[in-house]
């Protein structure tokens, strides 16, 4: 059955509208999210400073000083090279392969100490000459 006279298919419309406009605009995003995620790296960057001028030691100190390296890097991927708006397989082509790296590096750390102390065990423990 054929549509009637004055109607119009909406891709139709869509085609012809696209082929007449000399640019397309891309998504804008408000300037205020900028203003506020650049804020808070100050502020993320200010405590991982913190960090070395009180003094911290050990554990600690790496234990923050990656915890605001990760916070910073999460909040400059997610809005500045915009993956918080992107496709979800997208996100996932580009965060799972370096999380899948550190996982095997993180297993053959592992390995590695395993290695190094059943060594240590059946070579015995270097002797120390007086």
């Amino acid at each position: 059955m054929a549509q009637a006279e004055g109607q119009h298919h909406p891709a139709a419309a869509q085609q012809h509208s696209a082929a007449g406009a000399q640019h397309v605009e891309g998504q804008q995003h408000p300037l205020g999210i900028y203003f506020k995620i650049w804020g808070l790296l100050f502020v993320l960057s200010t405590a991982s400073y913190l960090v070395d001028y009180f003094h911290f030691q050990g554990y600690l100190r790496w234990s923050l000083i990656l915890v605001f390296m990760m916070l910073k890097a999460g909040l400059i991927v997610a809005v500045f090279m915009h993956m918080l708006w992107e496709r979800l397989a997208i996100v996932y082509a580009i965060l799972v392969p370096p999380l899948l790296l550190l996982v095997l590096v993180g297993i053959g750390a592992i390995e590695g100490d395993y290695t190094f102390f059943t060594r240590g065990t059946f070579f015995g423990a270097p002797v120390q000459h007086r």
